[in-house]
């Protein structure tokens, strides 16, 4: 990896796009990479289950890089999906009904990973809930079928195989899967919002000695999923 200058602090640039995230969820994989459904609920009127009426959104296309608080950075992905704000404003609030002051919204993969983020946040331009990168869908190891794009912040927050969004008035029914200190409320990347509790600079410094070892527990659990699902009954070899 090397210092690309444009990059936000503490980053570097990778040539790869690995599939990484905490070590725990390495060998754990969504139950459906195929179809896209994505359950409403919280504090809300009415629970949903959001299937066909997603494609009923307009499409966009955008670039953006993708920055892990580990300290890598990859650039200028190709995204394609839905605007979160536009799932929000014609499907959520008119049909789900969130409450007055549901403003943290909860989102849950597939994989038992869970993140928040304010609504505020959600509701820039660029985030989106995509299905698409460099014009292909979704690959198992990038969040098929469907994945959380925010590139303002880190990418522990741009979660993958999403499977629900809950809108919660507190922080109740969210708890992370790691160590408190490595989860910031917002994560934002401009400020370096990489933790709480820990400064940034230790983080930046602490965080890069995790980088071989995670890429390589990731990619070995791929492989032997891969290869466990090519010698199932009716697989293509």
């Amino acid at each position: 990896m090397s210092q690309v200058g444009g990059l936000p602090p503490g980053q570097f640039e990778s040539e790869e796009f690995p599939r990484f995230g905490l070590g725990k969820f390495a060998f754990r994989f969504p139950t459906d990479s195929g179809a896209v459904e994505i359950a409403v609920r919280g504090d809300v009127g009415t629970d949903l289950t959001v299937r066909e009426e997603l494609g009923e959104l307009p499409r966009v296309d955008q670039v953006s890089d993708f920055h892990c608080v580990t300290t890598w950075s990859k650039r200028d992905l190709q995204w394609g999906g839905f605007r979160f704000r536009d799932f929000y404003e014609a499907i959520v609030e008119p049909k789900a009904g969130p409450q007055p002051g549901a403003s943290l919204v909860v989102v849950r993969s597939q994989d038992g990973y869970a993140q928040s983020l304010p609504l505020e946040d959600l509701l820039a331009p660029d985030v989106l809930l995509a299905d698409r990168l460099d014009g292909r869908s979704l690959s198992l190891a990038h969040g098929a079928p469907i994945r959380l794009v925010a590139p303002a912040h880190y990418g522990y927050k741009n979660l993958k195989h999403v499977c629900s969004i809950e809108f919660w008035r507190d922080a109740r029914e969210y708890r992370f899967a790691g160590p408190k200190f490595m989860d910031h409320p917002r994560a934002r990347v401009g400020l370096e919002e990489r933790g709480r509790g820990v400064p940034a600079w230790v983080l930046r410094r602490t965080y890069p000695v995790l980088i071989p070892p995670i890429r390589w527990l990731f990619r070995v659990a791929l492989e032997r999923h891969e290869k466990r699902g090519s010698q199932l009954p009716g697989s293509k070899r």
